[in-house]
């Protein structure tokens, strides 16, 4: 069931191409990827980690086969995998020829590793032949090696005087110019079903390098950040990138990329899309209010054991819960289900509608019951999401512990 909206982003027109039976590009959706963190050549858990990752909201999923006995597993790992798999090739030609021909549905190659043009040819026919497109990358890592004197002595320059400026323009110049060198041996074998990606570190380099080669071509683009780190700063990055990237209308698949489990890649790939209107939510979304002086409750603890149980429930439902009832009417509107808290007591509300008052050790399962039933009526269609047009009138002011009652303000958060 998917009961959320999805708002219209004008998206940059790419060509379209499938990987498996998902379409890329061409004004499909967004496609979200995450990598496996294991051996692959450990077939039960390569396996068991990909399902995980697919039942999380993943839409591909690629594996390392830096060796032959990980290719030898891929066609197990094939028959039991719930998404298209990706293959990751760096050095050795003869990796993309095995994992092509044991049924892979795209090759992440890098022909810049690979130096035999005769070699890149023969990877480039197989994947024609099986209709496997191929995803060709240029990085900061990779292509500095290849800057010439005079551009490194210009960058050393730059970053002598404290400036990057030109040190970024410099480095997207070369991405383009090295995406344009390796897209002639795919024009040369007349094969067009490539997509492109252009990464760095740096979240500033990330937006000019992918708004470059948007302009340059009309590949489809995967978007990512490299070494973007722990999911504690790496969130932060990939975001700052890929959410400025993605409100241009530029990106075609997307992968956010922690040091961690790859799990929370999947989770935070989706709320991204989610929070910019790119996907129609299929889960519970949950808002609460910063928490501040007026607080009477413990909001955090309530707030994540709301957030823990909201995934029991699969219905987009919004669900708010506010500490105080001064801001919190105003700041949730548009809630399916909302708790306005109090010391001791908190009053609840369903699409607008004060539905009851209960004491505050009650707040969580009453709460969540009232998000159950309405997700219920929603599935048996005697419902509707609000999708942002309830209004909530504040309801009366609850007593403070002394029996006083706190003064109304104007909404200054």
């Amino acid at each position: 069931m998917n009961t959320g909206t999805e708002h219209t982003t004008k998206r940059q027109r790419t060509r379209q191409m499938r990987i498996g039976n998902i379409p890329v590009g061409g004004g499909a959706p967004i496609v979200i990827q995450s990598m496996t963190s294991t051996y692959t050549y450990e077939i039960d858990n390569t396996v068991a980690q990909i399902r995980k990752l697919a039942a999380a909201g993943c839409d591909v999923v690629r594996v390392a086969v830096p060796d032959a006995k990980d290719t030898l597993a891929l066609p197990e790992i094939l028959d039991q995998s719930p998404v298209p798999i990706v293959a990751d090739v760096h050095f050795h030609y003869e990796r993309a020829l095995e994992a092509i021909e044991a049924g892979v549905h795209k090759i992440r190659l890098n022909p810049g590793n690979i130096q035999d043009r005769q070699k890149v040819d023969r990877v480039i026919a197989a994947c024609r032949e099986r209709g496997i497109p191929i995803r060709v990358g240029v990085n900061e890592g990779s292509v500095v090696e290849r800057i010439d004197k005079e551009v490194r002595s210009a960058q050393k320059a730059d970053l002598a005087q404290g400036s990057t400026q030109g040190h970024s323009s410099r480095l997207v110049a070369l991405m383009v110019r090295v995406l344009e060198e390796y897209l002639r041996i795919f024009e040369d074998n007349n094969f067009h079903d490539v997509v492109l990606a252009a990464k760095s570190i740096d979240a500033t380099i990330v937006i000019d390098a992918y708004r470059a080669i948007s302009d340059r071509f009309d590949y489809p683009l995967h978007l990512g950040l490299t070494h973007a780190g722990p999911p504690e700063t790496g969130r932060i990055r990939s975001i700052a990138a890929l959410g400025t990237l993605l409100a241009e209308g530029i990106g075609d698949t997307l992968r956010i990329s922690y040091a961690s489990d790859p799990i929370y890649e999947v989770e935070d790939a989706k709320e991204l899309l989610y929070s910019l209107g790119l996907r129609a939510r299929t889960e519970p979304e949950l808002i609460a209010c910063p928490t501040c002086g007026r607080i009477e409750i413990d909001l955090v603890d309530l707030v994540g054991k709301v957030r823990r149980k909201l995934t029991e429930i699969n219905c987009p439902v919004k669900v708010a819960v506010m500490g105080c009832v001064v801001n919190g009417p105003g700041e949730c509107e548009g809630a399916d289900v909302a708790i306005f808290a109090g010391k001791g007591k908190g009053i609840i509300y369903v699409q607008g509608e004060q539905k009851q008052t209960v004491p505050e050790d009650r707040m969580l399962e009453a709460l969540l019951d009232e998000c159950r039933s309405l997700a219920s009526r929603v599935e048996a269609g005697k419902a509707t999401l609000s999708n942002q047009t309830v209004d909530i009138v504040p309801p009366d002011p609850l007593p403070r512990s002394d029996g006083s009652l706190p003064l109304r303000v104007v909404n200054d958060s």
